[in-house]
Protein backbone atom coordinates (compact mmCIF):
# COMPACT_ATOMS: atom_id res chain seq x y z
CA UNK A 1 0.00 0.00 0.00
CA UNK A 2 1.44 3.29 -0.91
CA UNK A 3 1.58 6.24 1.60
CA UNK A 4 -0.46 9.18 1.33
CA UNK A 5 1.71 12.48 0.07
CA UNK A 6 1.02 15.25 2.51
CA UNK A 7 1.86 18.53 2.63
CA UNK A 8 1.78 19.83 6.12
CA UNK A 9 1.49 24.02 6.42
CA UNK A 10 4.69 25.52 8.89
CA UNK A 11 1.91 26.60 11.19
CA UNK A 12 0.79 23.48 11.72
CA UNK A 13 4.56 21.94 12.36
CA UNK A 14 4.97 24.76 14.80
CA UNK A 15 1.75 23.80 16.74
CA UNK A 16 2.43 20.28 16.29
CA UNK A 17 6.03 20.68 18.29
CA UNK A 18 4.89 23.07 20.73
CA UNK A 19 1.31 21.09 21.79
CA UNK A 20 2.05 17.58 20.86
CA UNK A 21 -1.40 16.05 21.93
CA UNK A 22 -3.56 19.26 20.03
CA UNK A 23 -4.38 18.24 17.00
CA UNK A 24 -2.15 19.52 14.81
CA UNK A 25 0.10 17.67 17.21
CA UNK A 26 -1.91 14.19 16.42
CA UNK A 27 -1.77 15.09 12.25
CA UNK A 28 1.92 15.36 12.36
CA UNK A 29 2.25 11.85 13.66
CA UNK A 30 -0.26 10.65 11.80
CA UNK A 31 0.97 11.64 8.81
CA UNK A 32 4.55 10.71 10.07
CA UNK A 33 3.68 7.13 10.87
CA UNK A 34 1.73 5.98 8.27
CA UNK A 35 2.19 8.92 5.69
CA UNK A 36 4.95 11.10 3.55
CA UNK A 37 5.39 14.48 4.36
CA UNK A 38 6.57 16.49 1.41
CA UNK A 39 8.35 19.99 2.00
CA UNK A 40 10.99 22.09 -0.16
CA UNK A 41 14.00 23.85 0.46
CA UNK A 42 11.60 26.71 0.55
CA UNK A 43 9.33 25.65 2.99
CA UNK A 44 12.38 24.38 5.35
CA UNK A 45 14.06 27.74 5.30
CA UNK A 46 10.95 29.53 6.26
CA UNK A 47 10.21 26.85 9.13
CA UNK A 48 13.61 27.62 10.07
CA UNK A 49 13.38 31.10 10.14
CA UNK A 50 10.47 30.94 12.24
CA UNK A 51 11.86 28.78 14.49
CA UNK A 52 14.81 30.64 15.21
CA UNK A 53 12.61 33.79 16.69
CA UNK A 54 13.16 34.86 20.57
CA UNK A 55 9.61 34.49 21.06
CA UNK A 56 9.66 30.60 20.94
CA UNK A 57 12.61 30.47 23.83
CA UNK A 58 10.09 30.31 26.69
CA UNK A 59 7.88 27.02 25.49
CA UNK A 60 11.31 24.89 24.05
CA UNK A 61 14.67 25.36 23.70
CA UNK A 62 16.49 26.68 20.67
CA UNK A 63 18.50 23.32 20.79
CA UNK A 64 15.37 21.29 20.85
CA UNK A 65 13.69 23.04 17.93
CA UNK A 66 17.04 22.68 15.82
CA UNK A 67 16.94 19.02 16.39
CA UNK A 68 13.46 19.14 15.43
CA UNK A 69 14.36 20.60 11.89
CA UNK A 70 16.84 18.24 11.49
CA UNK A 71 14.69 15.32 11.97
CA UNK A 72 11.82 16.93 9.79
CA UNK A 73 14.91 17.04 7.40
CA UNK A 74 15.56 13.70 7.40
CA UNK A 75 12.13 12.20 7.16
CA UNK A 76 10.41 14.44 5.13
CA UNK A 77 10.32 14.08 1.18
CA UNK A 78 12.19 17.31 -0.31
CA UNK A 79 10.31 18.41 -3.58
CA UNK A 80 12.53 19.96 -6.03
CA UNK A 81 10.07 22.87 -7.59
CA UNK A 82 9.76 23.02 -11.50
CA UNK A 83 6.57 24.34 -11.62
CA UNK A 84 6.15 27.33 -9.99
CA UNK A 85 2.31 29.11 -8.78
CA UNK A 86 1.11 32.22 -8.36
CA UNK A 87 -2.56 31.72 -7.44
CA UNK A 88 -3.10 32.59 -3.54
CA UNK A 89 -4.02 35.87 -2.27
CA UNK A 90 -0.73 36.02 -0.08
CA UNK A 91 1.96 35.09 -2.33
CA UNK A 92 3.97 33.23 0.80
CA UNK A 93 1.64 30.43 0.86
CA UNK A 94 1.99 29.61 -2.96
CA UNK A 95 5.09 27.46 -2.00
CA UNK A 96 2.66 25.20 -0.15
CA UNK A 97 0.61 24.97 -3.42
CA UNK A 98 4.01 24.64 -5.10
CA UNK A 99 5.27 21.78 -3.40
CA UNK A 100 1.58 20.04 -2.95
CA UNK A 101 1.69 20.19 -6.91
CA UNK A 102 5.36 19.37 -7.70
CA UNK A 103 5.43 17.04 -4.87
CA UNK A 104 2.02 15.19 -6.13
CA UNK A 105 0.58 15.59 -2.98
CA UNK A 106 -2.95 14.15 -1.86
CA UNK A 107 -3.68 16.50 0.50
CA UNK A 108 -2.36 19.96 1.94
CA UNK A 109 -3.16 20.04 5.65
CA UNK A 110 -3.41 23.57 7.16
CA UNK A 111 -5.56 26.26 8.83
CA UNK A 112 -5.12 28.86 6.66
CA UNK A 113 -7.99 30.46 5.29
CA UNK A 114 -6.63 31.45 2.35
CA UNK A 115 -5.31 28.32 1.15
CA UNK A 116 -8.47 26.87 2.70
CA UNK A 117 -10.74 28.78 0.10
CA UNK A 118 -8.46 27.12 -2.89
CA UNK A 119 -9.88 23.90 -1.57
CA UNK A 120 -9.78 21.78 -4.20
CA UNK A 121 -6.04 23.33 -5.74
CA UNK A 122 -5.67 21.03 -8.98
CA UNK A 123 -7.54 18.19 -7.98
CA UNK A 124 -5.63 18.12 -4.38
CA UNK A 125 -7.98 18.81 -1.04
CA UNK A 126 -7.24 21.84 1.03
CA UNK A 127 -8.53 20.61 4.16
CA UNK A 128 -8.36 21.89 8.12
CA UNK A 129 -6.12 19.44 10.97
CA UNK A 130 -9.52 18.48 12.24
CA UNK A 131 -11.11 17.47 8.93
CA UNK A 132 -7.48 15.55 8.40
CA UNK A 133 -8.23 13.84 11.62
CA UNK A 134 -12.03 12.52 10.90
CA UNK A 135 -10.87 11.67 7.52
Amino acid sequence: MTKERVVLDNNLLISGLLLAASIPGRVFHLVLKSGEILVSEATLNELADVLSRSKFDRYISIKDRQEFLRLLSRVANIVPITYKIHACRDPKDDMLLEVAVNGEAQAIVTGDQDLLSLNPFHGIPIVTPAKYIKR
